[in-house]
């Protein structure tokens, strides 16, 4: 296979992936990642409490949080895949690491996060409350943001998610 031929076919390859990714409402991302933000979840808040798990509830103190879809933040992880699979011109072992990388990184943050709230829960429900709100609609965009970003500069990635695609498109079809 020619570089081209192999360049269109991963192209295509990667977009089919994002479009395939989503199908079943993000169930690929919840069916892999809630069990375990679950139990990371559940292995740092037992390092401060006695803590038990039954189905999808951490039981710890007089306090109980269910972990729900939002809490595992199924889109954040597709959200570090789109950025992924658009952003052409990294070798697929170096793609594959930096996926696994990425997701890891949000597992570990995502998981303290609900540690953290865990600790605030039990010290006030006024601040929980207010903090819970503030996590889901700030911090966890902000998560993927500063992942990617690290990620890119660990990764030395150049090129710009979708927008490199593009413009390697654009000179293609202005080309014939």
């Amino acid at each position: 296979m020619n570089s081209k031929t192999k360049e269109y076919s991963s192209l295509l390859i990667r977009y089919i992936i994002l479009l395939l990714a989503p199908l079943g409402n993000l169930i690929i991302f919840y069916t892999i990642f809630t069990p375990l933000t679950l139990y990371l979840s559940y292995f740092f808040i037992n390092l401060f409490f006695e803590t038990s798990l039954y189905n999808s509830y951490l039981f710890f103190g007089t306090n109980a949080i269910n972990m729900i879809p939002a809490c595992v933040a199924g889109a954040a992880y597709y959200l570090l895949l789109i950025l992924n699979l658009s952003t052409r011109e990294i070798p697929l072992q170096k793609r594959i690491l930096l996926l696994i990388s990425s997701f890891a990184s949000f597992l570990i943050l995502n998981s303290l996060r609900i540690f953290f709230l865990a600790l605030l829960l039990n010290y006030s429900l006024a601040y929980f409350n207010a903090l819970h709100l503030f996590f889901w609609y700030i911090m966890s965009t902000l998560f993927v943001v500063i992942i990617w970003f690290v990620h890119v500069k660990l990764f030395k990635i150049k090129a710009i998610p979708i927008y490199s695609d593009l413009l390697k498109l654009k000179k293609v079809l202005y080309k014939q």
